[in-house]
């Protein structure tokens, strides 16, 4: 199982005077914190798009870009682009460059979007939600495996014999996709053969059991590989040296954050048994110490047979400081033991 860590970027916001912090300085201490996941040895980084003022990534491609220059060996990706507001063969150039300067590290992951700015922003029609995202993944796939293309749609201007340049190292791209809940969503990526990451954000992990059952079966039944199937969570997570302290710490950050979003979604206000619950063994959050989180993520992989775990760790945006140690943490006393349970498992 690879173990990474998955962030949106989120910015600080002064409690007192809701200034946000500066875009420029959190994008500095953003390449500090993939540098130093790639020191501790984590095996993958993702970060998200936003188009919003309390996000400091509106283009995860270039902080990747700048990323691959100061790293070796992890694997740089998005988490996610919202594909259904970009153009795929932009998008496809802009990893295809990325990979290039990681010396093949680049992954992109592919998603609707929680959230909905791009689409007015980039002059595209919530109505066309769920086509925008078929067509142009169905577009994307076809960029990755074939070059010349020539396809045609109905939300873009068709590619007649078209080359596109640059291409991967290795000749395509690794591409995931995304998921929450949506059921046609995680059968469509059963079908396709593409990697899925479940996002569990939310209430009991274990009520995304039929969901994994169905996304296996969609995969086996299509006439898949086994052997090169690929299943992740995507969960909020945050680690300290003691698991009392850190979830105290962590409480008003996470919670503040969840109202900033509540707000525009109608959701009642967040509360302490929420968090509480949360961190529980069957809970969706992984606040806590090493062993906490050793055993968490353990009994999670055992569930769903897991290939990959990402670590959402910047939800609310602790300090940069905290940020450093919950990274060392990860690297340095989660992921080796996890690692060392599962070769012997094996």
């Amino acid at each position: 199982m690879e173990l990474g860590i998955g962030m949106f970027g989120d910015s600080r916001i002064d409690p007192a005077t809701g200034q946000i912090q500066a875009a420029q300085d959190r994008m500095k201490e953003i390449i500090e914190e993939i540098k130093l996941m790639d020191q501790v040895g984590l095996d993958f980084f993702g970060i998200g798009e936003h188009h919003r003022e309390d996000y400091a990534v509106a283009a995860p491609e270039i902080i990747l870009a700048a990323a691959s220059t100061v790293t070796q060996k992890i694997k740089l990706g998005s988490a996610v682009s919202v594909l259904s507001s970009a153009d795929p063969v932009k998008l496809f150039q802009d990893f295809a460059t990325v990979d290039l300067l990681s010396d093949g590290r680049a992954e992109l992951m592919a998603g609707r979007g929680s959230f909905i700015e791009s689409f007015p922003l980039f002059g595209y029609d919530l109505k066309d939600y769920a086509d925008l995202f078929e067509e142009k993944l169905e577009l994307l796939l076809r960029l990755n495996k074939q070059n010349p293309v020539t396809w045609r749609g109905n939300f873009r201007a068709p590619l007649i014999n078209q080359e596109i340049f640059p291409r991967p190292k290795n000749g395509s791209l690794p591409i995931w996709v995304a998921v929450g809940g949506t059921t046609s969503s995680v059968i469509r990526a059963g079908k396709l053969g593409l990697p899925v990451m479940f996002a569990i954000i939310g209430g009991m992990y274990e009520s995304f059991d039929h969901l994994f059952e169905m996304y296996r079966h969609a995969y086996e039944d299509n006439g898949h590989d086994m052997s090169k199937f690929q299943v992740g969570v995507h969960m909020h997570a945050f680690f300290g040296d003691n698991s009392a302290q850190i979830a105290d710490y962590y409480y008003p950050i996470y919670s503040a954050q969840m109202n900033r979003i509540g707000a525009s979604r109608g959701w009642p206000p967040y509360q302490k048994t929420q968090y509480d619950f949360g961190r529980s063994s069957r809970g969706h959050l992984i606040v806590g110490d090493a062993e906490y989180a050793v055993d968490k993520i353990l009994e999670i992989h055992e569930k769903f047979g897991l290939t990959r775990f990402s670590a959402h760790m910047d939800v609310g945006a602790p300090g940069h400081k905290e940020m450093l140690r919950s990274i060392e943490i990860y690297g340095e006393k989660i992921a080796p033991k996890i690692r060392s349970i599962l070769n012997k498992d094996s």
